[in-house]
């Protein structure tokens, strides 16, 4: 048996999806191959400290840190990655190595792009987007920008800022329905797993939504409400990605929101999609372009709506770190494309570890030729 890489899944975090990270972390921990890697759990507190040793999981779950789980810091050191072990009084316990790292986290302070910032930092390979796509895929409005300066059909939508709602409320609202219309989705900008999310059908309905999505984040993003069947689209990959069949939510709810996902069992997948096979060729195309249009790597999962009658697809967004559950629609995608759990994180883990090893080949100083710095 060869040596294991040491790889690193943070879980948790500072974040309102921090329960869903939860459950997305145990499903990864569990399909991980035992004999190939060590794996080192590292909990997020919802107030932000990072915990090791011990069961991390177990603390974050019951909210309360037993003697053996340690607080932890990352060396943003590239010559020694890994976490320095503190006990409660500051002082060093230890040093815990780490080769890679998987961050299964959902929303901000996980999937903008802030921890990905701090691993770069680190010199970690680590899972999934770079900083630029992690904060361009969790901030809705700018994502939805750059897919239709990409030429992809997207729905209509306006975004604000909180300040810009306390000054023109009176303003913004005309605008929202003269341009909308009734019903209409209110989100937060940046945030996921539906969180904050409501449907709109009147006016008090609308403000009630925004005053709550404001609660969650400084940014909103209204999109008209588009009537039509839910597909989703899982892609793996860097330079030459690919996706998985196309696969349908059929929500037990008016929408799929927290509750469809993570709690009620009402809610269908249907796996492959029934569609016709251009069509389902035509999703995949989309969802690649999607993709790379955030400049994406590793994995992501786009959203669309397809009205059938007309045979129009609207791309909805991108999820940099998808839902990682046993219920969650990325890795059962990628099982009925013929790809196992367990062989998708082994395949996440290649992706990280050769982009690494490629970014490590640039320069990173520089000296014009007959000076010496």
């Amino acid at each position: 048996m060869g040596k294991k890489l040491k790889v690193g899944i943070l879980l948790g975090g500072r974040s309102g999806e921090h329960a869903v990270s939860l459950l997305s972390a145990a499903s990864v921990i569990s399909a991980m191959d035992h004999d190939k890697y060590e794996i080192i759990p590292v909990g997020i507190t919802e107030d932000g400290r990072w915990l090791a040793g011990g069961n991390p999981m177990k603390a974050l779950q019951e909210k309360e840190i037993p003697g053996d789980c340690y607080f932890a810091s990352l060396v943003t050191d590239p010559f020694a990655p890994g976490l320095i072990l503190l006990d409660r009084e500051g002082l060093s316990h230890g040093f815990l190595p780490l080769e890679a790292v998987f961050p299964v986290l959902h929303g901000p302070y996980g999937e903008d792009g802030t921890v990905q910032g701090l691993l770069e930092l680190a010199g970690i390979p680590y899972v999934g987007a770079g900083v630029l796509s992690s904060a361009v895929g969790m901030d809705k409005a700018v994502m939805k920008i750059l897919f239709q300066h990409r030429g992809l059909p997207v729905g209509d939508f306006l975004f604000f800022k909180s300040h810009e709602w306390a000054r023109n409320k009176i303003s913004l609202l005309k605008n929202i329905e003269e341009r909308l219309g009734y019903p209409c989705f209110v989100k937060p900008a940046n945030l996921g797993s539906s969180v904050g999310v409501s449907k709109a059908a009147v006016q008090e309905a609308l403000v009630k939504g925004i005053n709550e999505a404001l609660r969650y984040d400084h940014k909103v993003i209204v999109e008209a409400f588009i009537p039509g069947r839910e597909i989703e689209c899982s892609v793996l990959g860097d330079e030459e990605p690919v996706s998985s069949v196309p696969g349908e939510i059929i929500p037990s709810a008016d929408f799929y929101d927290y509750r469809a996902k993570y709690i009620d069992t009402g809610s269908r997948l249907v796996i492959p999609a029934l569609l016709k096979p251009e069509v389902q060729e035509k999703f995949k195309a989309y969802a690649v372009e999607a993709f790379q249009a955030v400049e994406c790597s590793g994995l992501g999962r786009i959203d669309f709506f397809y009205q059938e009658e007309e045979d129009r697809i609207y791309v909805s967004e991108i999820n940099t770190i998808p839902g990682f559950t046993s219920i969650s629609m990325y890795p059962k995608l990628w099982e009925a494309s013929g790809l196992p759990y367990a062989e998708l994180i082994d395949r996440l883990i290649q992706i990280a570890l050769q982009r690494h090893q490629m970014k490590s080949m640039l320069l990173t100083r520089y000296s014009p030729e007959g000076h010496s710095l």
